[in-house]
């Protein structure tokens, strides 16, 4: 019990400090110029450019796989390496892509609240009722745009979980067998990747739509 009460404490923490360290940030930036809406643009920038680069690791993945599992023996173990650096450079450009959408979904919550806040510093009410109308909507649009974030982000797990799977077996069995259980894997991989760009472009045209509507 002692232990857990201790796990919650830090966990509290690190919660708090990493908040105090956002407040920091966003009031510095405001400083010299850049609000949370300026920063808030930014970052689903960032977003979208860390979709384009994961898509292409993605790709670059498969088409390693691919050549994996059509080679001869002796090229085997050279084969290997490859596809394994491959897939260290997609679960990193994933986890990029993954943190990036926690810093764009951080800066708009925080600038939601404040936004809210400030709600009640409106003498004019006919301004005050326009803010909460463009509130909303903003919110509207940023939800429908972040539920597609998390949905490309959500497809690339079961193909990541399913390299990490190949990398694993090729490891522990380096032979003609197990290439041979693996060519079965290209066919759904390649529908599963096909799927993931496909919602990677949705996301990115929602982004881009959101962007002209936040200018």
């Amino acid at each position: 019990m002692k232990k857990i009460l201790l796990s919650t404490a830090s966990l509290f923490m690190v919660l708090l400090f990493s908040g105090c360290a956002n407040s920091v940030y966003y009031a510095g930036m405001e400083k010299v110029g850049f609000h949370k809406r300026d920063i808030m643009v930014d970052r689903v920038k960032n977003v979208q450019e860390s979709q384009k680069e994961a898509q292409e690791e993605f790709k670059s993945a498969l088409e390693q796989f691919g050549s994996l599992v059509t080679i001869k023996d002796s090229d085997l173990k050279s084969s290997y390496e490859k596809f394994n650096d491959e897939y260290e450079d997609v679960t990193e450009a994933a986890e990029e892509l993954s943190t990036k959408i926690d810093k764009l979904e951080n800066v708009s919550l925080a600038l939601f609240e404040e936004w809210d806040d400030e709600l009640s510093l409106y003498k004019n009410q006919k301004l005050k009722a326009q803010s909460q109308k463009n509130l909303k909507v903003t919110k509207s649009k940023y939800t429908s745009m972040m539920k597609s974030m998390r949905s490309s982000e959500k497809s690339m797990t079961p193909i990541l979980d399913t390299f990490r799977d190949n990398v694993l077996i090729l490891k522990h069995s380096l032979n003609a067998q197990a290439i041979g259980a693996l060519q079965g894997e290209f066919g759904t991989l390649k529908k599963e990747i096909s799927v993931l760009i496909t919602r990677m472009n949705q996301s990115i045209k929602a982004s881009n739509t959101f962007i002209k509507e936040m200018k």
